[in-house]
């Protein structure tokens, strides 16, 4: 303190402290800021200049000596901090003030504390741990080094290893990467192997062995050579192989028959088409795509302008499939034909009044198909295979007009309903892309690459000009047709993955079966948000694709069920009506379905069953 008072600050406390002689004393010079010695600075401690250490005894009252040995204390206590601060071993009993102080440099007041100001932030329960880095390779080489040889190098000591000492000792601590081969043991190995032989020849002396030549003694070489030694030690990814006597004999391997090998044509572009009618023609020449009138309903009139009701019974079976039905179509407006595709790779037409007979097949798929879709107009329809093949057929003589494909495989397509864009359609693809063809010439015009895995549904909303997406990526997006850029991306928490969609008739909804046993509704104007409201329980879809419809007059919502139901909701309340058993006795799930378009109950089902079911 009296030093203090020797630089020119007054003390505050008049009656403790004694005021020294002005005159005895020369005037001093007041230093408002006082130098700090930047040779003593050291993160998050400043050392004192002498000039403010009391270095002799002063006649001050008892405060002043806690002052004086407090400072003395802080500088002792500083020298022992700066005595080596390169070492990262403490010696002394740090404080804690001391091990959370800033990075460097005093507190800042203006930052909030913090990593860097003041007290860090713990990043593990005890403590705060510094990050440290390692390469990718060398950790890799380590990590197959202790694989094969049991050690590996201590991390925070590289000089040191852990593991197996033995094999330290033995191999001088190196890893798998430096154990090579010299290069005169490669040259021996390599002689010591057969010749690949002749490409053009097939058996006999000099016939092709390529990658699978032998070494003259096979086990010599199941495990490579370290060092210098004799010693074997294998691969990480290899396994130790007791080779069977019976094989090591010099008898040559039985040539493969010309059958097991030949190359078969591809078979995807081999469509056929079969008639099974009992008549081709009508009476007046024309075919099946004609419009029946001869009937008790009007196919003709505006579809959903009948009130709809719930069908309860069994009217009419269809078998012929083999394999698992994969979808159902009517045809558009008058719903006089069914189109199914299933698990065999073959698409069929049926007739759904008169004979109820299976009219057409259409073959060219080797692989399951995927989804089918009519044309707006019913002329032509698509199939989407596992065989990674989108094909266009003539609904009327059973004609491939065209094929198209990316190389990947179609989970769902669907032509544009407008009039201006229907030869065009888009198909999603399991490699994340939605892909817009034109039927006209083939090409594909456009490319919409922005989910991140597979497609699941396309629906067109707004009068066709914008569609909505859904994907395994758990999200949905809209687009505006021909621009490759979505105007809304919904990706909720909460969300699962969309599998199916279908529209409502008014044009305000879809409706997509979710991953979590429920039908959620969006809509499907400017905003696309969920409406909470809606959400129809009461089936199971887990592990399947379960397809779903609401009746042309927009009051109910049917969908399948993975136990062989199809449960029917009212789409007001949400309430469930009932469940039929559409799965058989095996209670086969029901994946597919649709609403007969004219009829007031007419819904057809199928499933893994491969029947398709007709209900009223």
């Amino acid at each position: 303190m009296s030093a203090l008072l020797g630089l020119g600050y007054d003390s505050s406390d008049d009656d403790s402290v004694p005021k020294t002689s002005t005159s005895a004393t020369p005037a001093t010079k007041i230093v408002a800021a006082p130098e700090v010695n930047t040779e003593v600075w050291s993160p998050g401690l400043l050392r004192l200049p002498p000039s403010f250490l009391p270095m002799k005894k002063s006649s001050a009252p008892h405060h002043d000596d806690q002052i004086r040995l407090t400072t003395r204390q802080d500088q002792a206590h500083m020298q022992m901090t700066l005595a080596n601060t390169s070492s990262q071993a403490l010696t002394y009993n740090a404080t804690y003030d001391d091990m959370t102080r800033p990075a460097a440099g005093p507190i800042n007041p203006f930052k909030p504390a913090g990593p860097g100001n003041g007290i860090k932030r713990k990043n593990v329960p005890t403590g705060f741990a510094e990050e440290t880095a390692i390469s990718e390779s060398t950790f890799s080489a380590q990590h197959r080094t202790f694989q094969s040889l049991g050690y590996t190098r201590n991390p925070t000591q590289p000089d040191q290893f852990v593991g197996n000492m033995e094999n330290v000792a033995q191999f001088g601590g190196r890893d798998v990467v430096q154990i090579k081969p010299t290069k005169e043991k490669s040259a021996l190995w390599r002689a010591k192997r057969q010749r690949k032989g002749d490409s053009s020849v097939v058996e006999g002396d000099g016939a092709y062995l390529g990658p699978w030549a032998k070494y003259q003694n096979d086990q010599e070489f199941d495990q490579y050579e370290v060092g210098d030694g004799d010693d074997h030690v294998l691969a990480s990814d290899e396994e130790f192989v007791e080779e069977d006597e019976t094989l090591a004999t010099d008898a040559p391997m039985p040539a493969m028959s010309k059958e097991a090998t030949d190359y078969q044509g591809d078979t995807s572009k081999a469509e056929t088409s079969e008639f099974h009618g009992s008549e081709q023609f009508d009476y007046q020449g024309r075919t099946y795509m004609h419009v029946p009138q001869d009937l008790d309903v009007d196919l003709r009139k505006e579809v959903g302008s009948v009130k709809n009701y719930v069908p309860k019974k069994l009217v009419h079976t269809w078998k012929s499939h083999t394999k698992p039905i994969t979808s159902l179509r009517f045809f558009p407006n008058s719903g006089h034909l069914l189109l199914s595709s299933a698990a065999d790779g073959k698409a069929k037409i049926w007739d759904v009044y008169h004979q109820r007979e299976l009219l057409r097949t259409f073959s060219g798929h080797n692989k399951a198909i995927t989804d089918t879709d009519f044309h707006p107009t019913g002329k032509t329809f698509l199939t989407g295979s596992f065989d990674r093949n989108i094909k266009l057929w003539d609904t009327e003589y059973g004609k491939c007009i065209g094929r198209f494909s990316t190389g990947k495989t179609p989970h769902v397509v669907r032509f544009n309903p407008s009039a201006e864009h229907s030869h065009e359609f888009l198909a999603g693809m399991s490699d994340k892309k939605i892909v817009q063809f034109d039927t006209r010439s083939g090409e594909l015009v456009q490319e919409y690459d922005h989910h991140l895995a597979a497609v699941n549904t396309i629906t067109f909303v707004d009068d066709n000009r914008r569609f909505i997406t859904t994907s395994d990526d758990k999200s949905l997006r809209a687009w505006e047709y021909g621009i490759p850029v979505p105007i809304k991306f919904i990706a909720e928490p909460y969300m699962f993955a969309l599998t199916r969609a279908t529209p409502h008739p008014n044009g305000k909804y879809v409706a997509f079966q979710s991953g979590d046993n429920q039908i959620v509704v969006y809509g499907a104007t400017d905003k696309f948000r969920q409406n909470r409201k809606k959400s129809f329980r009461g089936h199971n879809t887990s592990g399947y694709g379960i397809d779903m419809k609401i009746s042309p007059d927009g009051q109910f919502i049917v969908s399948g069920d993975s136990a062989g139901f199809a449960c029917f909701w009212d789409w007001k309340t949400g309430k469930m009506y009932h469940k039929i058993q559409a799965g058989g006795k095996e209670g086969g799930a029901v994946t597919c379905l649709d609403w007969h378009p004219q009829e007031t109950s007419k819904v057809v089902t199928g499933g893994l069953e491969g029947v398709i079911k007709y209900w009223d």
